[in-house]
């Protein structure tokens, strides 16, 4: 699989992910051929490339969850873009934020499943916009894992898709840069600040959303800075947000630099557990699947393996097959206390390497067309309505 700049897209070339729309439609299903005028309307749409399969590539295993999650992030970001710049430009909400909030809500505020967190490709110009989406996404199935209120839920979701809101205003000249330097960032800092005043401004009807922002972006700040008191009282939204801001922030996918493994941010997570509460790290893990059967990873060996039980006790420690000799090995016991997981070998579009149907056959709960569709439907009627 490769990611081609939408400048280099050529007759002929399959797609390995679907497109759809700001409404939702699909456009383009997986392993369809790019033709002249796909092209054209793909360049319309404002992408800056896509993962296209290469020559004798197979169609890569891919649930009907998935399909649906990628579904949700594009047509959702659409609206959200709106509701920001309107936000930014005119000083006040528009009539989709409320919406917006409602839907993620109702899709992964009551969850009691993990789903796969598919990252989507990002360049600078759309970052802000789907890593709000994302953190939203994170918040409403963790803050349901910790069981919080519906309005505290509310709070930090709203609080999720504007954090960053004040990044939009940043000069090119630093909102383009890759590394910042110490300067920059406290450039950058004042205009999320600014941006928090903003929120305050717009949304005096929910003071909890500011406050989230603000006490969420004073623990980062102090952390860079070496100066946290882990002491120091913190409204659970607030600690929920950074979680799921750092996270995001890591595994995101972006042009000019790769992610980081979910392992990797993880095991950042827990290394600093001052900062990242062990229960709120805990919830993430909860609600998205990390190293769950049938993920590919490499171990601290060198050696290539599968997983094929996880472990709720400790993520980090599932059950395996090692592909060199088929030797099962359970990293629990203690018989393998000093072999870890380097890593997960990924496709490259970063999407766990999965064989639905093998899951399927051993007895994994992998959701199947028809339910997928219904749920599509359902989805769709309710999004239109806003109820």
């Amino acid at each position: 699989m490769l990611f081609v700049k939408t400048s280099k897209l050529k007759q002929g070339m399959r797609l390995a992910r679907p497109i759809y729309n700001k409404d939702g439609v699909l456009l383009y299903e997986r392993n369809s051929k790019l033709t002249a005028q796909g092209i054209q309307s793909i360049k319309a749409f404002n992408l800056i490339g896509l993962f296209i399969l290469e020559p004798a590539e197979p169609v890569p295993p891919m649930t009907q969850e998935d399909i649906l999650f990628e579904r949700f992030q594009t047509m959702t970001v659409f609206s959200l873009r709106e509701e920001l710049l309107k936000i930014k430009e005119e000083k006040k909400k528009g009539s989709k934020i409320q919406v917006i909030v409602n839907n993620i809500l109702r899709r992964y505020g009551h969850m009691d499943k993990k789903i796969n967190f598919i990252q989507n490709l990002r360049s600078k110009e759309d970052y802000v916009y789907k890593h709000a989406l994302n953190v939203g996404i994170l918040c409403a199935m963790m803050t349901h894992v910790l069981n919080m209120k519906l309005e505290d839920q509310m709070d930090v979701i709203f609080a999720a898709l504007l954090h960053d809101i004040g990044k939009l205003s940043l000069p090119k000249a630093i909102a383009d840069k890759d590394e910042p330097n110490e300067d920059e960032k406290q450039v950058i800092n004042t205009y999320v600040m600014a941006g928090h005043e903003l929120i305050g401004n717009v949304f005096s009807s929910a003071p909890g959303v500011k406050r989230v922002c603000v006490q969420m972006n004073r623990m980062w700040d102090s952390f860079q800075k070496d100066s946290f008191d882990p002491k120091l009282k913190v409204p659970l939204g607030a600690k929920v947000l950074l979680v799921a801001d750092v996270y995001d922030t890591m595994t995101a996918m972006r042009l000019e630099q790769p992610p980081e493994s979910e392992v990797a941010a993880i095991k950042y997570l827990l290394r600093h557990s001052d900062v990242f509460h062990p229960d709120i790290v805990d919830a993430l893990i909860q609600s998205i699947n990390i190293l769950a059967p049938g993920v590919s990873v490499e171990l601290s060996t060198g050696e290539k393996a599968i997983v094929i039980r996880n472990n709720e006790i400790d993520i980090l420690r599932p059950m395996v097959l090692g592909f060199h000799n088929n030797n099962i090995m359970d990293l629990a016991d203690k018989e393998y206390k000093k072999l870890e997981i380097a890593d997960i070998m990924k496709t490259m579009d970063n999407r766990h390497v999965m064989d639905t149907q093998l899951l399927r056959e051993n007895g994994f709960n992998v959701p199947a067309e028809e339910d997928a569709q219904l749920q599509t439907g359902i989805a769709e009627q309710t999004e239109e309505t806003g109820d």
